[in-house]
């Protein structure tokens, strides 16, 4: 029987090789084009077979990271690839906010959307004069969704207070923070410090493949075959 600590094994050597590479720590920068979308493969192959209880929300999930794994390629080239990734990576967050919708109704409860559109603000607030005049309207959709899946994640975590799904739950509303503090990175590396802040590749991409490890988790794991089988 395969471990069930293999392929987290994996993504995070992955991770690290991509990491160490692309992060100019000593590895070739080839390295960095493999190991990067090889790491969000490696964690859509784990969420495969997880969340057979919640089949809408999981293939929903699954569309996400298939749409962030093209978000991956595309900022390979962060300049040129920019708004396609954006693109991508906007598509995702929509994916996302409709799977965690399969557990909770949007929008309820209504606080958390209350506290990320305040973040989101002030990031906003700080990037915009930074920000082109022809990425501002891109990046402004792209914020507003990113902080709803974010705040729909939590809003699933405090609406499963108590019950069975809690856990699953908390690991979502996680997930949704770390993708929030990645994509800022982001914003601050590319718009703030001109693609020099430091130790900015390990701050992105560590917290952007916890955050999908964290939605990953949120999709209860596949029965053994022998607990299956009673």
């Amino acid at each position: 029987m395969r471990s069930p600590f293999l392929l987290p094994l994996l993504i995070l050597v992955s991770a690290c090789i991509a990491i160490a590479s692309l992060g100019g720590l000593g590895l070739s920068p080839e390295l960095g084009f493999a190991a990067k979308p090889l790491t969000t493969i490696l964690i859509l192959l784990w969420a495969w077979p997880r969340g057979a209880d919640s089949a809408r929300a999981a293939r929903w999930l699954r569309w996400g990271l298939l749409f962030s794994l093209g978000g991956d390629v595309a900022l390979l080239w962060p300049e040129a690839g920019f708004l396609p990734g954006l693109v991508s990576f906007l598509i995702a967050h929509l994916c996302y906010i409709v799977g965690y919708c399969q557990r909770s109704r949007f929008g309820r409860p209504w606080w958390p959307f209350a506290l990320y559109a305040l973040v989101a603000g002030a990031v906003l607030h700080r990037l915009w004069p930074g920000i082109p005049g022809d990425l501002r309207i891109p990046v402004l959709v792209y914020v507003g969704c990113l902080a709803s899946m974010a705040s729909q994640a939590w809003a699933w975590w405090r609406s499963s207070m108590g019950g069975p799904d809690e856990a699953l739950a908390r690991r979502a509303a996680w997930g949704g923070t770390l993708f929030l503090f990645s994509d800022a990175m982001i914003a601050i590396n590319k718009f703030a410090f001109a693609g020099q802040l430091p130790h900015a590749t390990l701050l992105i991409l560590s917290t952007y493949w916890l955050a999908q490890c964290c939605f990953v988790a949120s999709l209860r794991p596949a029965l053994a075959p022998d607990e299956a089988g009673g």
